[in-house]
């Protein structure tokens, strides 16, 4: 059974960081790309970043300079670093496994002052 945690959301204010982590299991994880998602108020869901099993990474145009996604295939784990927080940031975010329907419960993320 495919299984996805993501941990480390919380309130912040402006210019702050955050890291998120998505623990996964049920799968090959090095084996697969994966992505993170996040979902606003009142908003469908917005893709935010994806990483190959090559290491190649990809970013929204709104989140590119201050957020960094990465993965550690020891610990079949997938992380956000997320700086320079801005409100619009604002969202549950939630991590998938790319190009399938297996997502987490999300975490959420409030930038606020």
């Amino acid at each position: 059974e495919v299984q996805l945690v993501e941990s480390g959301g919380g309130l912040v204010q402006p210019g702050g960081s955050l890291r998120l982590s998505c623990a996964a299991s049920g799968f090959t994880f090095s084996s697969r790309a994966m992505t993170w998602v996040r979902q606003a108020p009142g908003k469908g869901l917005e893709w935010v970043s994806s990483i190959y099993v090559s290491g190649t990474t990809f970013y929204t145009n709104s989140v590119k300079g201050r957020f960094t996604i990465s993965r550690d295939n020891a610990k079949n784990t997938v992380y956000l670093q997320m700086n320079s927080l801005k409100p619009e940031d604002t969202a549950v975010y939630y991590c998938r496994v790319s190009d399938s329907d297996y997502r987490g419960q999300g975490t959420q993320v409030t930038v606020s002052s």
